[in-house]
């Protein structure tokens, strides 16, 4: 690209080329999906070496705690020789040129954007250092690149800052512009720190809440008490009269009250007097709720005679995403354009929602992507920005609109709350069949991932399913030979907030698996890893089996009322495994004392990263299994904060966490998602040797 400075984009295959796709589905996984999808927009991915020496990546994808920017960094620096300390990783506003690659979700971000990192890092390597080879007169193989210099043989060097505008004018490198075999890696694969480490203990790290937007003013809403209730009609007399308030409007979900301060504003939304139309789903309760997941749910296959079963049925409830920081959004409506702030993982999409609903083109809309405190799917849906926006434009000026921690636990995304019932025959010992029967409340994935699957033509090779079914083919597999196995989706519509939340199905198929496969070892009289072992079809899985079982002692002798568990999972690419020890003397507040976490995720480009994840994944394993989840009573979520939605606190924490990294071996693969299964089902299955209970319902304690 032409510029002032070295910018370069990564160029890895011929777009038309790279859309093609296979003719068989099931052997992809949804992150090799989201890969093809694209490809065709890979190459736009730009890096720039500035005068200055610094070398910056736009980064478009979302950091929403997760350490991208980090590993992202990393591969950077390692390829194009650079000091970590000299690479920056802004993120990159919404772009609609790159349709489907602008994305963060399905723990794709580090496999999808490996390649076409290190093609850019490559590719500007090249041309500094052919840029140095033209001004000293040398050949540019005799030269080499360290600490963001090229060197020569001579003991001359030329800071990549000194070469950069010569370096923009190279148009046909004279050294391979192919990235570094992996023996040359000096940075990925070591433990590193975050990046941003300093900038997040220090209060530099900006957040939308911390945004100085000129204008924009502290916004709420007071919503209805039910899901998806409407305004009858209200009266803000009473609020408006009080101090610091500046208005009030209506939107499509509540009264959003305007103020001089948070505090101000709050205070003015409990003066309102709103009449409030019932939600679609005011009638219905967790029982209503349950009643219809099991009606949706086909029938079992009759049994080959003279076989025995071994049949089960689990229930989970709705589940919060809870991200530490509350949802906030920054937006200035003018008649001819508008202008957001807000983290977002799918930016395309809410710029293309928001333009539609404000009756603007698409390229009058700038969604400004910022860092957030957390997502675990959350962030997929952009609901506050839109909301911001029509706040803004109602009153006819900038806000800034937070919703509070009440707002996002009763009216925000849920995990669905699903049914499942399992048979599995057995005759002489042997395992003939496996049949899983999944129902859930409908699963929302209006946030641009569906549509990628639709784009790259997986809805037609799925044979036209929906766009929920597609995404379940695409990830749930049974990892172990259990004879002829199946397992079927059924979704039960409801006019709810659902959303993708860490690991979406698998959460809720693998566990439900897991523990089956401890009853079947248990009725077969096996020991549960020997009976894993002996079915999994991966040498690869029965490596991080074996390794969690030999770090966390499986089989040694427990007290009454503590015990072990074990899970095992294998999704994105990679597999991890989970021993916990429970202690579950106190029913009613049972611990987790122990955890051990085995993954293999291919290449870990930050080891200290995966780690801080996968704990991460224990803790969220411990909170759904043991106590955290909804009710719904009469179309209203009863919880409302962390005072009764009860995730795991730091007296939860088991006192020995440990987790393990396989030798890294190939190319990425995905982790945000895939300890969370593993984990889960690993404290249900200690739960049941523990206490001689196997679990039906999750959160047990509820």
């Amino acid at each position: 690209m032409a510029a002032p400075a070295l910018a370069v984009g990564a160029r890895l295959a011929d777009p038309d080329q790279a859309a093609a796709l296979p003719g068989v589905p099931d052997v992809l996984d949804l992150g090799e999906a989201l890969i093809l999808a694209g490809l065709p927009t890979a190459h736009l991915l730009v890096l720039e070496v500035t005068e200055a020496g610094r070398v910056v990546l736009e980064l478009p994808r979302a950091e929403v705690g997760q350490g991208l920017t980090t590993a992202i960094a990393m591969l950077v620096a390692d390829e194009l020789d650079a000091r970590l300390a000299d690479v920056d990783v802004p993120l990159s506003k919404a772009r609609p040129e790159l349709l489907f690659n602008q994305l963060t979700g399905a723990s794709n971000s580090v496999r999808s954007l490996y390649d076409p990192v290190r093609a850019a890092a490559a590719a500007a390597r090249a041309r500094l250092v052919t840029a140095a080879a033209r001004r000293w007169g040398v050949p540019a193989a005799t030269l080499r690149t360290q600490d963001g210099a090229v060197l020569a043989p001579d003991g001359r060097s030329a800071s990549y800052g000194s070469l950069t505008v010569a370096a923009a004018g190279v148009v046909v490198p004279e050294v391979p512009t192919t990235p570094k075999p992996a023996e040359r890696r000096t940075l990925v694969g070591r433990p590193t720190g975050r990046i941003d480490a300093r900038d997040l203990v220090t209060g530099k790290a900006r957040y939308a809440g911390d945004l100085q937007v000129p204008g924009a003013v502290p916004t709420v809403i007071a919503r209805p008490p039910t899901i998806n209730g409407t305004v009858r009609s209200y009266d803000a007399a009473a609020a408006l009269a009080m101090p610091g308030v500046l208005a009030a409007v209506q939107v499509p979900s509540g009264i959003a009250v305007l103020a001089e301060t948070f505090d101000q504003a709050l205070k003015a939304k409990a003066a309102l007097t709103v009449d409030w139309r019932p939600g679609p789903v005011a009638a219905l309760s967790d029982r209503d709720i349950r009643a219809k997941l099991k009606a949706a749910q086909p029938p079992f296959l009759v049994p080959p005679l003279l076989t025995l079963t071994v049949d089960a049925e689990f229930d989970f409830a709705f589940v919060g995403h809870a991200p530490m920081e509350v949802l906030t959004a920054v937006a200035d409506v003018r008649p001819d354009r508008a202008e957001l702030w807000c983290a977002v993982q799918a930016p395309i999409v809410a710029q293309q929602t928001i333009a539609a609903e404000l009756g603007l083109p698409q390229d009058a809309v700038t969604v400004n992507v910022v860092r957030a405190g957390g997502s675990f799917g959350r962030r997929l849906f952009f609901d506050c920005a839109l909301e911001a926006a029509q706040v803004s434009r109602a009153a006819g000026r900038p806000v800034k609109l937070m919703w509070t921690r009440n707002d996002d636990t009763r009216h925000g995304r849920m995990r669905p709350a699903s049914h499942h019932r399992i048979r599995a025959t057995h005759a002489l010992g042997q395992v003939l069949t496996y049949e899983h029967r999944v129902a859930t409340v409908q699963t929302d994935f209006r946030h641009g991932l569906g549509e990628a699957l639709t784009a790259a033509g997986f809805g037609v090779q799925l044979g036209g399913l929906s766009l929920s079914q597609a995404f379940f083919l695409l990830t749930e597999k049974l990892p172990y030979d259990l004879g002829v196995s199946t397992q079927l989706l059924a979704e039960v519509p409801l006019e709810m907030h659902t959303g993708s939340w860490r690991s979406v199905y698998s959460g809720l198929v693998r566990v439900a698996d897991e523990i089956m496969v401890d009853e079947l070892a248990r009725t077969l009289g096996q020991d549960p890893v020997a009976f894993r072992r002996a079915r999994l079809g991966s040498a690869r899985g029965r490596a991080v089996l074996d390794r969690a079982a030999e770090a966390g002692q499986w089989g040694r002798a427990m007290a009454p009322g503590h015990a072990q568990g074990l899970a095992f999972h294998d999704e994105h690419g990679s597999a991890a495994a989970c021993l916990v020890e429970l202690d579950a003397t106190d029913r009613a507040n049972p611990r987790v004392t122990k955890a051990v976490m085995v993954a293999d995720v291919g290449l870990p480009v930050n080891p200290r990263g995966l780690e801080a994840q996968l704990m991460g994944a224990v803790m969220d394993g411990i909170s759904v299994t043991l106590q955290a989840g909804l009710h719904i009573d009469a179309g209203a979520v009863r919880e409302g904060s962390f005072a009764d939605f009860h995730y795991a606190r730091q007296r939860h924490s088991p006192t020995d966490l440990q987790i393990h990294l396989m030798p890294p071996n190939g190319e990425p693969g995905g982790a945000g998602e895939l300890g969370v299964p593993a984990a889960a089902a690993a404290v249900a299955n200690a739960w049941a040797r523990a206490t001689g209970t196997s679990p039906r319902s999750f959160p047990i304690n509820f």
